[in-house]
This record gives structure tokens, sequence and C-alpha cells, in this order.
């Protein structure tokens, strides 16, 4: 049997973030229903017939939180009668501070869901309302507590650097309360400011002033080093956990395994072929509903072994431990250092990775200067 991820797609919010330019969107319980329905006939429709066995299921959004959790034990149910499931499978929701009571959480962990990922983003409440989020920072305490309440151990949370206003003194105390939570799980993201968004419209019209770069990437290495002096081991580029508590769902996607996508904006990668789900929600369920599924399907890019091999690279250098030189020669009959030898010889002069005879892997000016290295592999 073949092995890979699933990743659902609930795109529903109750108000969407300033910065966000993820398809997602808040709309009538009637639309709910509708999409709900048509994600569970796609489910079948492409699980049923597919021998596999089922590592990870990540629910995301959107704020999946935010609907009725009976519909989230549907969907979880369909996966269960269409798939075989691994028996250590992780099973991550994204939940956001203010959409989750005790019952939500409750029904959430009898379904088996064993992670949780609770948007944070700041401890700060007036950064908080400026980028857009619906809650505040007692909100996200509240719904931790209530997470460990009901047996949760595998809690992650995201937080954000270069916030409009934000000051290395923000991220400090930020960083402070959530180790002081002791969470499996941190992801440290920078705030890119996405074509089209509100942050984008405050910017251009000098309403919000962004951090510069400088400051940015100086909180970026504080929150490092203040995560792994509090044992957080620093796995990917944006990404902190405890001993054995690695997001297994993005570690194989950072392993180029296979997972299939469900849901609107939803993506796949199978038997070297990455697509994606349209990005309308009512042709969405309309092509499902007159069993025209395929429809639903836009086909990104056919990989041959070059392009595989491209990929494996770019997405290896996001991992901390960098790239497995053995592992690539089982996969690819060959190694990076053969088949990459030009970029790799220049990336190293102008000290942007570390090569051994294990491994490639980026400097400590790579991990500043990352997409300059992917795009030797571009």
């Amino acid at each position: 049997m073949k092995e890979l991820g699933i990743y659902i797609h609930i795109p529903f919010c109750i108000s969407k973030c300033n910065y966000c330019d993820f398809n997602s969107f808040s709309c009538s319980k009637d639309i709910q229903e509708k999409y709900i329905n048509a994600l569970k006939k796609e489910i079948e429709y492409k699980l049923s017939n597919k021998e596999i066995i089922v590592k990870t299921i990540y629910i995301g959004g959107g704020t999946p939180s935010s609907i009725e959790e009976k519909n989230i034990k549907e969907i979880i149910e369909k996966i269960k009668e269409n798939a075989n499931l691994e028996k250590d499978i992780e099973i991550t929701i994204e939940v956001n501070p203010g959409t989750a009571n005790l019952k939500k959480i409750e029904t959430y962990y009898n379904l088996g869901i064993n992670r949780l990922s609770i948007g944070l983003q700041s401890s700060n409440d007036n950064l908080l309302k400026l980028i857009g989020r619906i809650h505040n920072y007692s909100q996200f305490e509240e719904t931790v507590n209530l997470a460990r309440k009901v047996g949760f151990g595998n809690i992650n949370t995201d937080i954000m650097l270069g916030l409009p206003n934000q000051t290395i003194y923000d991220v400090e105390n930020t960083l402070n309360k959530i180790i002081n939570l002791n969470l499996e799980h941190i992801s440290v993201y920078s705030l890119i400011v996405e074509p089209e968004t509100k942050l984008e419209n405050m910017l251009n019209k000098g309403k919000i002033k962004l951090p510069d770069e400088e400051i940015e990437r100086y909180m970026y290495w504080f929150a490092k080093r203040k995560l792994e002096e509090n044992e957080y081991i620093h796995y990917e580029i944006s990404n902190f956990s405890k001993i054995d508590y690695r997001s297994k769902h993005n570690v194989d996607c950072w392993n180029q395994k296979e997972y299939l996508g469900f849901g609107l904006s939803a993506s796949s990668y199978e038997n070297s072929v990455r697509y994606k789900n349209i990005d309308d929600i009512n042709i969405y369920i309309d092509n499902i509903n007159s069993n025209n599924q395929n429809k639903n399907i836009i086909i990104e890019e056919k990989q041959n072994e070059i392009s595989q091999m491209k990929e494996y690279m770019i997405l290896g250098l996001r991992k901390i431990n960098g790239i497995n030189i053995n592992e690539f020669r089982k996969k690819f009959n060959t190694t990076p250092l053969v088949q990459f030898n030009k970029e790799l010889t220049k990336l190293s002069k102008e000290g942007l990775i570390k090569i051994n005879v294990n491994n490639i892997r980026l400097s400590k000016k790579g991990l500043d200067l990352a997409n300059i290295v992917w795009e030797e592999f571009i």
C-alpha cells in the first residue's frame, strides 16, 4: 500500500485578517453545509479506489474551528470509511482563540485529533487588533488551558515577526509567555505583505510602518536563540519543537512525500504531479454535485526527474539539517554534488551553504538569504 498525507481545507473565517491572502471568507451556514457535503463526496471519490495508508491528516484554513464540530466529525469519519489510517497517525487541526469552546475541543480529542495548532501571532493586544485578529492574548491562554484540560499533549502556536509597530520587546514578551506555557511546538514566521490585502492598502496609504529589514532579522535571531535556550529544537527555517514533537505532516512535505488535498484551493502531490483545486466555491460545489469532479482540478506541474531533483533541493534546504546526501542518492541514483556541482560550488564560495560528507545545509548567512539560495535551483 502507498503511504501519503491528507490536507483538508476549510475556507471559512469569522473575519479575514489584514495580512491574509489565503482563499478564506465568511459566509452563511447554508453555504458551509453545502461545502462540507461536497467535500465529503470529494473525499469518497478520491480515496475509495486507492490502496493507501494515511500517515497524517492536517485540517487547515481559513479557520476550521469556526465551523460546527459535527462537520469536523463528518470529515474525519468519511476519511476513516475510505482509507486505512496508520496506527500512530498524526491528526492536526488549526484553531483560533475565540472560536473553540470546551465542547468543540472535546469533540476533536474524541475523534482522534491529537495535535492542535492555535493561532496567536503576538501577545500584544494592540498589535493583534492592528493586523485584524479577532482575539486577544487572554483568549489564547484560555484556549490552551482548555486543550490541556481535555488531554491534548501536542500543541503548536504561530507567532509573527516584522509586524507594524512591533518592537524587539514585543517579541521578547510574546516568547516569554508562550515558553511559560510549555507548548510542544512553536512556528516563527516573518510577515509578508501580500498583494491586494488590507495590510498592503494600509501600508500604501501610510497608515502603518513596518520595522526595517535589519530589525526584522534581529527579531528572528533573537527568537531562535531564546527558543533554543529553552530546549526547543530548530528543525526547519520557521519551526521549533520539543524532542519528538516535529510536525510529521510538514516534515513529510519537505521530504517530498505524497499527499492529497481536499476542498477549495487544496494542493496535492501524487505520482510526481502537483495539482490543486479551483478557487471558486460555487463552481467547486456544482462540479462535485454534477459528478464532474475532474473539472475542479488544475494541473500545476508534471515533474520530470530533473525538476523533481531541483524541488528536492529547495525543500531540503528548508530543513536545518539540510539534505542528506545518501537519501538523495537512494531516491535519484546520483548525488547532489554531481547533479548540481556548479550551483553548490557557487553557493559554497558565497558562504551560503555548508557541505560535508553527509549533508548539505544552509549557513547562518544562508538562513538570512534563503530565497537567493533557492533561486539557484528554480
